[in-house]
């Protein structure tokens, strides 16, 4: 039996039994006639049915009896309009005909009917008569008899269904995204932890890809957002179409990301030609609000054993894997490299470690002195900053520098690389002030755009003593040569100041000596790729890279400017340069960087002593 039925008398309910009062009342004490008290009960007890008959047949909630047998012996109007029937028709109908039974349902039934429980609540399904559903809420109330046992049991059923439905829209919309209509990023999490999360054997795999458009902006920024929402919603609908089935999921995760989840995956190959399929998808032109648009995408692919990993693990890498598809190319698909992911992973914890390394002082600067090829004497030395990680060691700049760009961490970074080269070359200034050594100190672009770094010169100079001329600072060609404004305004205001301007790794970028007239330069180093063709001791290369430097040279002097080459490994590479009329040289032939000290000695020992040898004699060899 079902918690809607209840045992009731045979008798209709509402009807008082014969005898049920007796003819005369006596006083209890006296056993005297009480006159009229027995007709005065029973009017009130017909007036309290006939109040209870009408409230029960216009109840705005359906109500029913039903006897042993499961049988309704009395039900009213709400009740037979909930379920498309007349009253009539209810009266003796088996509650099971609109009633699913369950045995959670039987058991707290059988407790209620032996007085165990005096009601119970609980949510059904009726069956209307033309095969709908109306969810209801039932409350089922024991009914005793004067002696307390259990005597009939009353139904009370309340229409939900609307409730229910709202409830269902409501969830249908916090799982769904209301643009494009695909499961959104709580949908996608859900379905993703249930993957995870199901009975594994130890062979079930997962795999993900994820998908951004590239370049959806510009269709934004030139078409207006009401056709990049079109746009989305016809790629919304060419992914459900081609995707979705065999328990894929196909999600937009927000603007323009979407995400193919396959819970069963059958292996990395099966992943890779969805992803490939999902690009030619793509790739078919779109007919949005009379525009043709053509769109790639880069994709993200992770695929791997439920067994050992998370869905925040599987989106973290697909997240990372997707930002590879992009840095190489976009238009793409990368599968998750785990070297490559613990590269990144090494990446991003040095990152966020270099604010508080610069504070522990755990960064050095070594300097590589810059030799005179003519004469063989130190002219000055390059600050090179090392950082003396505690894990992973002696790093070099190319190692976190650009990371240091990234996140700022370059403005205090280079401020203290600065002051610390300034402070050095005022002991060399001191110990040999006829020498008149130099330092020279890389500047990044940002210092320039991120901080006032002509103050920031000024008063490094003014604390250490160190004059203006034995400053020279380091810029990229790129960032000497591009755009006029702060930084020009910035590199013209420091050599009014005395400081000496040098661009780094010459010949790489715009290489526009007529430009050079124009700017506050002093110096150019030429990049080690021209110096290497000095290596080959015969061929076209070498005789080609002679002629170029030689020109660069000649016009740097006609400019006014000297010329330092990086990179020299030996001495054949020193005397071909010295041959070209480059001033200055820096590389393992002369010194390897290292501690001030070693400059210091070298300038004692004079210029005999550069680097152990002089041009045109044998000397260390070694990578630049």
């Amino acid at each position: 039996m079902t918690p809607a039925v209840a045992a009731a008398p045979a008798a209709a309910p509402f009807t008082t039994p014969p005898g049920h009062l007796p003819a005369e009342i006596v006083c209890p004490s006296c056993e005297a006639p009480l006159h009229g008290v027995a007709e005065r009960l029973q009017d009130a007890l017909r007036t309290s049915e006939s109040r209870f008959r009408a409230a029960f047949a216009d109840a705005g909630i359906g109500m029913a009896l039903v006897d042993a047998d499961d049988c309704i012996i009395e039900a009213n109007p709400a009740l037979g309009a909930m379920v498309g029937r007349d009253v009539s028709e209810l009266v003796r109908m088996h509650i099971h005909a609109f009633i699913d039974p369950e045995e959670s349902a039987r058991r707290l039934y059988l407790e209620l009917v032996s007085g165990e429980r005096e009601r119970l609540r609980l949510e059904k399904r009726l069956r209307h008569r033309d095969g709908g559903t109306v969810w209801t809420n039932i409350t089922v109330s024991l009914i005793r008899d004067g002696e307390g046992r259990p005597l009939c049991t009353l139904a009370m059923v309340e229409d939900v269904s609307e409730q229910r439905r709202l409830g269902d829209r409501l969830q249908y919309q916090s799982m769904h995204d209301p643009l494009t209509r695909l499961p959104n990023r709580a949908c996608f999490f859900e379905r993703l932890a249930a993957a995870c999360d199901a009975a594994d054997d130890g062979r079930r795999r997962v795999g993900l890809c994820y998908v951004d458009l590239d370049g959806f902006a510009a269709v934004n920024d030139t078409l207006g957002h009401h056709v990049g929402d079109r746009l989305l919603v016809a790629v919304a609908a060419r992914l459900r179409e081609r995707f979705t089935g065999g328990g894929r999921l196909v999600a937009r995760l927000g603007g323009d990301e979407f995400a193919l989840l396959v819970p069963d995956s059958e292996g990395g190959d099966q992943l890779t030609g969805l992803a490939e399929e999902l690009l030619r998808v793509l790739e078919e032109p779109f007919e949005v609000s009379g525009h043709r648009l053509a769109v790639t995408a880069s994709v993200g692919v992770v695929e791997r054993p439920v067994r050992g990993t998370t869905p925040t693990e599987l989106v973290k890498d697909a997240d990372a894997t997707l930002y590879w598809s992009k840095a190489d190319g976009r238009a793409r698909w990368t599968l998750y490299d785990p070297d490559r992911g613990a590269h990144q992973m090494t990446r991003q914890l040095l990152a966020t470690a270099l604010r508080p390394a610069l504070e522990r002082g755990e960064f050095a600067v070594e300097f590589q002195p810059l030799v005179g090829l003519e004469e063989g004497r130190v002219h000055g030395a390059e600050a090179l900053v090392r950082w003396r990680h505690p894990r992973f060691g002696t790093l070099s700049p190319d190692r976190f520098i650009p990371l240091a760009e990234e996140t700022g961490a370059i403005v205090p970074l280079g401020k203290w690389v600065l002051e610390e080269s300034c402070r050095q070359a005022r002991r060399w200034l001191e110990e040999f002030p006829a020498a008149e050594v130099f330092v020279s100190v890389n500047l990044a672009v940002r210092q320039v755009w991120d901080s006032d770094v002509v103050a920031d010169v000024a008063g490094v100079l003014e604390r250490t003593g160190l004059p203006p001329r034995l400053l020279q600072l380091e810029l990229t060609e790129s960032a000497v040569m591009g755009p006029a404004g702060r930084p020009l305004q910035a590199l013209q205001a420091l050599a009014e100041m005395g400081v000496r301007i040098a661009i780094d790794d010459f010949g790489t970028g715009y290489s526009n000596l007529a430009y050079l007239s124009r700017l506050p330069v002093h110096a150019l180093k030429l990049d080690g790729s021209f110096v290497e063709g000095f290596r080959d001791p015969g061929g076209d290369r070498r005789e080609a890279d002679e002629k170029i430097v030689t020109a660069m040279v000649r016009l740097a002097h006609a400019l006014g400017l000297s010329v330092t080459a990086e990179g020299v490994e030996n001495a054949a590479q020193a005397e071909r340069l010295r041959a070209t009329g480059c001033d200055t040289a820096q590389g393992w032939y002369f010194a390897r960087p290292g501690p001030p000290h070693r400059v210091a000695r070298m300038l004692r020992e004079g210029p005999r002593a550069a680097g152990g040898a002089l041009p045109g004699r044998a000397g260390p060899g070694g990578p630049a």
